[in-house]
């Protein structure tokens, strides 16, 4: 009579997601726990993981200093698009993934006591597309900023225009770009953070017009993928193009900054850059207005007949 041998189930690979997690870089596999506890960065090759929008307040800022404003913007569907299912059903998927209403958070904070207008965004939502909501809040955010004299802080983490809302997700390239410049003429001090990714229109808007412009390390950071620009200039690209340390050996971002230290550059960062103060507008004399100063200009310019018609 033939002996049966006991049967062995064959090692599994696959580690459960939510308890361990495989560097893309070194492929240690690290534990969920203490990955956390190092601000998701890989202790043996130094790689950074994205971070939630929750996860990078928490870095960045003094403790129970944050204070959120507009947190109920939600995109809506004026479009009424539907690829492999309607854009509404992806949005509360989103929400239900990442317990976020949109792609960014923006509100007011401290770093080292010094107070700060500051928005984030989440990747993990829909890759960090800038639909109008995350166009609206990086505007606020700005606005708030001026209003209230205090440095901005954005950090970027984007996979760029979110193609659901089309021309109106394009048109928060303008707007953004728009409040910052009345921020950078009032010398209000404008630190951009670009985290891994930062690309498309977002990297081709407020990402990169920062007064100081940091990155982490190894961030993917570009407009058009790697494989587009090649192909448009029929070139082979050279080695790290598109990182952060590509982009800070040609001069295009200000300094690369590992996670641990990011708090405190912007902290010393901050004791330099401080806005300045608000002019005083003598009285009787109205303040410059970029639109009322565009009316009359038209009216000087453009023929009395072409107005009458406009009007007409």
């Amino acid at each position: 009579m033939p002996i049966k041998l006991p049967s062995f189930r064959p090692r599994k690979d696959a580690y459960p997601p939510d308890l361990w997690t495989k560097c893309p870089s070194c492929s240690e596999m690290l534990f969920n726990k203490q990955l956390d506890k190092v601000d998701r960065v890989c202790p043996t090759c130094g790689h950074h993981f994205r971070l939630s929008a929750a996860a990078r307040l928490e870095l960045l800022l003094d403790e129970h200093s944050f204070a959120e404003r507009d947190p109920g913007l939600q995109s809506l569907d004026p479009l009424g698009f539907v690829d492999q299912k309607p854009y509404p059903d992806r949005i509360a998927a989103a929400q239900l993934a990442t317990g976020m209403r949109d792609a960014a958070v923006r509100g007011t904070g401290r770093i080292d006591g010094r107070d700060v207008a500051i928005c984030v965004m989440d990747f993990g939502f829909m890759g960090g597309s800038m639909g109008a909501v995350v166009g609206e809040k990086v505007t606020r955010a700005a606005e708030d900023a001026l209003a209230e004299r205090v440095p901005l802080i954005i950090v970027s983490a984007s996979g760029g225009a979110r193609m659901q809302e089309g021309t109106l997700a394009l048109m928060q390239l303008a707007k953004t770009c728009a409040a910052l410049e009345r921020l950078r003429a009032s010398r209000v001090p404008y630190i951009s953070v670009m985290s891994d990714p930062t690309t498309g229109g977002v990297f081709a808007s407020y990402a990169v017009l920062g007064d100081v412009n940091l990155a982490e390390p190894n961030a993917l950071i570009g407009f058009a993928g790697a494989r587009v620009a090649a192909g448009t200039i029929a070139q082979e690209l050279p080695p790290g193009f598109q990182r952060s340390e590509f982009l800070f050996e040609h001069g295009f971002i200000d300094r690369v900054v590992h996670r641990r230290d990011l708090r405190k550059e912007i902290g010393a960062l901050l004791r330099f850059m401080r806005p300045a103060e608000a002019p005083q507008v003598p009285e009787g004399r109205p303040g410059f207005s970029p639109i009322g100063f565009l009316s009359s200009l038209a009216e000087k310019v453009v023929p009395d007949e072409l107005t009458e018609v406009g009007r007409g």
